[in-house]
Parts: structure tokens; C-alpha cells; sequence
């Protein structure tokens, strides 16, 4: 349910991609050093969080969904601000892997739904990254940010039928170009991020990044906390 939070391939993360297309890629594209440290150093954190996010249960409601865009949502708040504002890394790339503006995309999607049907919350993060996280950490954190959109497409085929009326803008947002994104995104990672250091750092930046997305998805399922049983008022959303 979750393959989205584990950047693939794009040939293989594309729903839209045939067959055929596939079948007329080189047979084997040599992956950046960084990419495979980056899914080697985050694999175990993906397979855990495959089970907690509110998307992975068996049938999935419209609560379900709007949970997992408020665990997303907590999560991007303070990151993508910070990621954007220091200017480097992905931000200094627009022309080739333009921006988007996810918590935009999340409340136009909590807006479309009934409102006694949002449930509880988490709070926003507070920041997380070190003091002295450079351009590498950067990166790390937004190959996950990035590769949380990966599965999106499939999602939304799964699911719009489902959760209809509901528009599930946050999945259909530019689910049709999420392969040219990926692969874009991967050239701009691999030109920039090369040496051991750095892919040390960018190793540390996603596995930071993805520890507080876990944290965030386990205490969506335990009692009392949002998605729980015993929910209370919902908490306020970071702007």
C-alpha cells in the first residue's frame, strides 16, 4: 500500500509507463553511489513504516486518508520550510525539479471533506536537523520527501473509486509526470551529492527525516493519539 515512501526506479515507480517502454530501456542503468547507500540506509525504516501508515489497513476509508495527509502534513511543516529557505540542494535545482507545495495540496484536500470527518491531528514537528546539517543532509531528507509521491499514482487508482466523491488532489496532483520528476530528481542528487562524506551526510539526512515520519504513523495508531481510539480535540495545524 505504502511503495511510495520507498523511491524506485522510475521505469518502475510509473504506472503510465508500457510495457513495451520498458522493455526498450537499457536492460540494466547503472544506479548513483548515493541512491544505493540512501535505499540500503533507509530499507529497514521503510518496510516498518509500510505497516503504520494509516493507508496500509486492509479496506481503507476516507478517514484513513485523511489521516495519513495530516501525518504527512505534521511532518512537511516544519521540513519543506526550512529545505526551501536555505537555498541549496534541491531548492537551487527548480528549472529541472520545480517546486510543490504539499501542505498546500493536503489542505486543499482536508477543506474537501466533510468536516466531521477530519479526525484528530498530530502536532507539527518540532526541528529536528542538527545545527550544522550542510547541503548532503539536505538532500537526504528531500529524496524521501520525494520518493513519499512515488506510489501516489497507484494509490489514486485504488482509491478514487473508493473514497468518491472526494477529488484525492494530493495523490492525482501531477501523478502523470512523477516518473520524469523521479528521474530528474535522481540526476540532480547523483551531480551534487558524490563524495563519502557526503553521501554519508545524505545517508543521515533521510534516515533522520524518515525516524520522525515513523514516529509520527506509530503514534497515529496508539490510544489517544490521532487515528486512535480514544481521540481528543483535534490539534492545531501548522501554517
Amino acid at each position: 500500500m505504502l511503495d511510495e515512501i520507498r523511491p524506485a526506479d522510475a521505469h518502475e515507480a510509473s504506472p503510465s509507463t508500457s510495457m513495451a517502454e520498458r522493455a526498450a530501456a537499457p536492460a540494466m542503468q547503472a544506479t548513483p553511489p548515493v541512491l544505493a547507500r540512501l535505499r540500503e540506509a533507509t530499507g529497514e525504516q521503510h518496510e516498518l513504516l509500510h505497516g503504520l501508515m494509516p493507508l496500509a489497513a486492509p479496506s481503507p476509508t476516507l478517514s484513513d486518508y485523511l489521516s495519513h495527509l495530516l501525518v504527512l502534513r505534521a511532518w512537511l511543516a516544519p521540513l519543506e520550510p526550512w529545505l526551501a529557505a536555505r537555498g541549496d540542494g534541491l531548492a537551487a535545482h527548480a528549472a529541472a525539479v520545480p517546486p510543490v507545495d504539499r501542505r498546500a495540496l493536503i489542505d486543499a484536500d482536508l477543506a474537501a471533506a466533510p468536516r466531521d470527518a477530519v479526525p484528530a491531528g498530530p502536532a507539527s514537528l518540532a526541528p529536528w536537523w542538527p545545527a550544522d546539517a550542510d547541503r548532503a543532509y539536505r538532500w537526504g531528507a528531500s529524496y524521501v520527501i520525494e520518493g513519499s509521491q512515488m506510489g501516489g499514482a497507484v494509490l489514486y487508482q485504488q482509491l478514487h473509486e473508493r473514497l468518491a466523491p472526494h477529488p484525492l488532489g494530493f495523490l492525482a496532483s501531477g501523478r502523470n509526470g512523477l516518473s520524469a520528476r523521479w528521474k530528474a530528481f535522481v540526476r540532480c542528487l547523483a551531480a551534487e551529492v558524490i563524495g563519502p562524506d557526503e553521501i554519508d551526510a545524505a545517508c543521515r539526512g533521510a534516515v533522520d527525516a524518515f525516524d520522525r515520519l515513523v514516529a509520527l504513523a506509530r503514534a497515529c495508531r496508539e490510544p489517544g493519539g490521532a487515528g486512535g481510539a480514544d481521540r481528543s480535540a483535534a490539534a492545531g495545524r501548522a501554517g
